[in-house]
């Protein structure tokens, strides 16, 4: 689904459901694999369509691999 921006706001994040779909591994074998459909809907006036993919690109690495997590608590 889409998100609608509620003023003030310049940015909201839709996350879906976790589903499985059958995907094919490096060896050419087919797998399940649990897929999040995630999308960022930005007031281009206030947000750059840029930054928010750099952001999104956080997101995911973060969701990917979330022992990242912790070595961003010293920040």
């Amino acid at each position: 689904f889409t998100a609608i921006i509620n003023p003030p706001d310049a940015c909201i994040l839709s996350v879906g459901k976790i589903r499985k779909i059958p995907v094919f591994d490096d060896n050419g074998n087919v797998r399940a694999a649990n897929i999040v459909t995630v999308t960022l809907s930005c007031d281009h006036r206030v947000v750059d369509g840029v930054t928010g993919a750099k952001f999104l690109q956080t997101v995911k690495g973060f969701l990917e691999n979330p022992v990242l997590l912790l070595g961003q608590a010293s920040i």
